[in-house]
């Protein structure tokens, strides 16, 4: 039956009944309790006044996960002011942060290959994920605004700016990932803890980077460009080439001719 015991809460008198279980190596604790959850719920009716309550390791699991939902959305916000603190734009702040999302797909896309659940070390690895990718971002659209800035074209700046900034950014997602593949891959104890964190950051960081390189150069070209710009720029480069070619046109002049010998 488990270790009997008496509680008071609220003045008042609970005797309890404890169990103990142990996850084992290879299962997470998260789908571990879901598990019983499912079974005591379909095969265990309570009588009036009784109620089961999963503690211990998942208690605190569950009290860290609440305040993660706290911690996270102040990180983005945080992330997003000093983003615009560098950038001075609302439109390139946000350029960055969409790094974000492309970064959970490959993250969550991870778990879903592996079979692994969404617990606490994810949810962590999630955090160290944002980190890179934003950084990715930032690396790209600080070399862009560089080169605009000594006076090349949006389009060129895209351009020379991602060719500029491909190298660095596929190091920095190479030596992250390799960092975290004994992680990924560990089987000793503590790996259920271990291999959902190093998966998200692994996963996020191939789709983060991938997207980054091939997106994000023409989410910024998109950006830069308002509308009228944009259906104003073939007009204008063909009343520039007419201009050109009115002005290599030289005019003749007429002889002077005088009415007079």
């Amino acid at each position: 039956m488990g270790q009997t015991g008496t509680r008071y809460k609220n003045a008042r008198c609970t005797k309890a009944i404890a169990h103990r279980w142990n996850c084992g190596t290879g299962r997470d604790l998260g789908g571990f309790v879901a598990e019983v959850r499912r079974k005591v719920e379909g095969e265990v009716m309570l009588p009036a006044g009784y109620s089961i309550v999963y503690g211990g390791q998942f208690e605190n699991q569950e009290r860290a996960t609440r305040r993660l939902m706290l911690v996270i959305p102040l990180t983005l916000g945080i992330i997003f002011a000093l983003l615009y603190a560098m950038f001075h734009s609302v439109k390139q702040s946000v350029l960055v942060i969409a790094n974000i999302p492309f970064a959970l797909v490959g993250g969550i896309a991870a778990l879903w290959l592996r079979g692994l659940n969404l617990n606490l070390s994810a949810s962590v690895g999630f955090i160290a994920l944002f980190g890179v990718a934003v950084l990715n971002g930032v690396v790209l659209v600080n070399s862009i605004n560089q080169l605009r800035k000594e006076g090349q074209s949006v389009r060129d700046a895209v351009i020379n700016g991602s060719r500029r900034r491909l190298r660095p950014v596929l190091m920095t997602a190479l030596v992250a990932s390799l960092g975290f593949v004994p992680m990924a891959i560990a089987t000793s104890t503590g790996a259920e803890v271990q291999r959902p964190l190093a998966t998200v950051v692994i996963g996020g960081l191939i789709s983060s980077t991938v997207l980054t390189v091939f997106l994000l150069p023409l989410l910024y070209d998109w950006i830069s460009l308002g509308p009228k710009e944009k259906g104003n720029s073939r007009p204008s480069l063909m009343r520039s080439r007419h201009d050109r070619q009115i002005a290599d046109v030289t005019p003749i002049q007429p002889h002077d001719r005088s009415p007079w010998p």
